[in-house]
């Protein structure tokens, strides 16, 4: 098919075939705000938020799952779009237990529902998205009151076995971008889709993903790609409130493939992790090391020194005298039974300069091949 050309906002672009106009938007940098899209999955287009207006008939369409045909005139935020997608952040903020904004009032004005919220398991006045939260962005651009009524009577999961994350249903606003990143992303089928989505149908066990923690490898991926409080790391629970940290790009130490990651630095301190979006060669995604596996720098039980073994025990010792007991040692094995009485192990996190240096010491210098690394396991 030839490339055939629309209008977004008043600028004309060419309808190519299969592009949705949620793309096309992105070329033109026009702004559509989503919460159940998720780049690297399907478009759901079930939230209603990305609802944009075609001029050319007055139809309301979402425009992560409508493709951009030609003669579609396409206007972003008119009148009837700003309504719509007031309605649908409202219709989303009352389907749960929300407490953005209840710090903003007296606690006598707060609701039975409220305080009902704050009673349950790893609540707390602030959620733990808060100032991240992409639905609380959302109400604060539409206007839109959060005090409704706030779920009141409806029952809602809380998991909390896994030791790494909670998922708290109470926040859930079933947009599936948890599970199009455990399903369409990491391929790990571990979170399955609800039998129902309907507000009022069937027990939670139906109307909810629960997941099944065979399946799971604990990546985190979930958690990332949640846009609300209800996935959350218990490490990082009230260590920070909205972007009150600093945000240092580095890459994974864990093994050779170099994926990005973000470190959220607060106070001179690593609080958590996330994988960097669209960068290569991990896109965002993280293994659970990755992820979780930050706070060994902080152990008491990590060495700071060199230790060298000495009447049965260890003591101290600078790192001068720890590489020339190493060289001597060597020297003696090497010159005793030959270069390969001796192998050398580098370690997996180093940066490839470091275990390229590594291996070229024993194969050049030493005259061995016995040269390995530690990530066996």
């Amino acid at each position: 098919m030839g490339e055939k050309a629309a209008r977004i906002n008043g600028q004309t672009i060419k309808a190519e075939s299969g592009e949705t106009i949620l793309d096309k938007a992105k070329e033109l940098n026009i702004h559509i705000p989503t919460l159940c899209h998720y780049p690297q999955g399907k478009s759901l287009g079930s939230c209603g938020v990305c609802v944009v207006e075609n001029r050319a008939n007055g139809e309301l369409i979402p425009a992560c799952s409508t493709i951009l045909e030609a003669d579609m005139d396409i206007r972003t935020e008119s009148e009837p779009v700003v309504e719509a997608r007031r309605a649908a952040v409202t219709k989303l903020v009352n389907s749960g237990q929300h407490n953005c904004f209840v710090l903003n009032m007296p606690l006598a004005d707060w609701t039975s529902c409220q305080l009902q919220i704050m009673s349950r398991p790893w609540h707390q006045a602030l959620c733990p998205a808060w100032g991240r939260c992409e639905l609380q962005n959302l109400v604060v651009k539409y206007g839109v009151d959060p005090v409704g009524p706030c779920g009141e009577g409806r029952e809602y999961p809380l998991d909390d076995r896994h030791p790494m994350f909670v998922r708290d249903y109470s926040r859930c606003i079933r947009c599936g971008r948890c599970i199009q990143a455990c399903n369409d992303v990491q391929v790990n089928l571990a979170i399955p889709v609800p039998y129902q989505w309907e507000e009022d149908s069937g027990p939670p066990e139906q109307t909810y993903h629960l997941v099944d923690y065979d399946r799971c490898v604990h990546c985190g991926e979930c958690v990332q790609a949640c846009p609300v409080g209800a996935l959350f790391e218990k490490k990082a629970f009230q260590l920070s409130v909205g972007h009150d940290v600093d945000y240092i790009r580095t890459t994974c130490p864990y093994c050779g493939v170099g994926c990005q990651m973000w470190l959220h630095v607060k106070e001179g301190k690593i609080v958590k992790v996330t994988g960097v979006k669209q960068a290569q060669p991990n896109q965002g995604r993280l293994c659970v090391k990755g992820r979780f596996g930050y706070d060994f720098i902080y152990s008491e039980e990590r060495l700071k020194t060199p230790m060298i073994r000495e009447n049965g025990g260890f003591r101290p010792a600078s790192w001068d005298e720890a590489l020339d007991l190493v060289t001597e040692r060597l020297k003696d094995a090497i010159n005793k039974y030959g270069p390969d009485s001796v192998a050398g192990v580098s370690c997996a996190r180093s940066i490839n300069e470091d275990s390229y240096q590594m291996q070229k010491l024993f194969r050049a210098v030493i005259g061995t091949n016995n040269i390995d690394h530690c990530a066996r396991t």
